[in-house]
């Protein structure tokens, strides 16, 4: 005689739905940790744009070369100008401050400490505005020899030409004077 196998030790067969609802917990669990991580990035970036407020509250206003904010995409970023950010790195803890370039993008500083990244982000901004003033200087001395030339250019045409045009208007009236006048 053969027994019927016990119910109780034989494994249950896992149904589509269960399996389902498992999966989707699953995912919501790593999403809500990508959402974490994520969350903790800006925060971090938060952190250091706070610290970089002395800077910036330094640079003059006529000077509009940076344009700061943090930027919330697929990496949150801390941007500084068009070209350089600050990014997390891939621990999440490690703040990367790289610069885009025509040769691609470089890194301009790596640390965990908020106060190595506000130093590199400080001789960064000083490095852009000696390039601003320098580029401002060259464009005013090659300006500044620029100017006088069309002034000089300008007014002596205008005499000449003031003076041939009176000696036309008095060489036609002389000879339309001397005309003999015909009935």
């Amino acid at each position: 005689m053969s027994e019927a196998p016990d119910s109780s030790t034989e494994p249950r067969p896992v149904r589509l739905r269960e399996a389902l609802r498992q999966a989707r917990l699953e995912a919501a669990d790593r999403t809500g940790v990508v959402v974490d991580l994520r969350d903790a990035e800006v925060a971090r970036l938060e952190i250091l744009n706070d610290a970089l407020d002395p800077l910036f509250a330094e640079i003059p206003n006529q000077i509009d070369l940076f344009d700061r904010g943090i930027s919330q995409g697929e990496t949150p970023r801390l941007w500084i100008d068009v070209v350089a950010h600050v990014v997390m790195g891939r621990d999440k803890r490690q703040y990367r401050f790289v610069q885009d370039t025509r040769n691609g993008r470089i890194v301009l500083a790596e640390s965990h400490e908020t106060g190595a990244i506000v130093k590199a982000v400080t001789d960064y901004v000083a490095r852009r505005m000696v390039e601003r003033e320098r580029a401002f200087s060259v464009a005013r001395m090659q300006a500044a020899p620029n100017a006088e030339a069309p002034r000089r250019g300008r007014f002596w045409p205008f005499v000449l030409g003031f003076v041939l045009g009176a000696l036309s208007l008095f060489g036609f009236a002389l000879y339309e004077s001397l005309k003999p006048i015909s009935f």
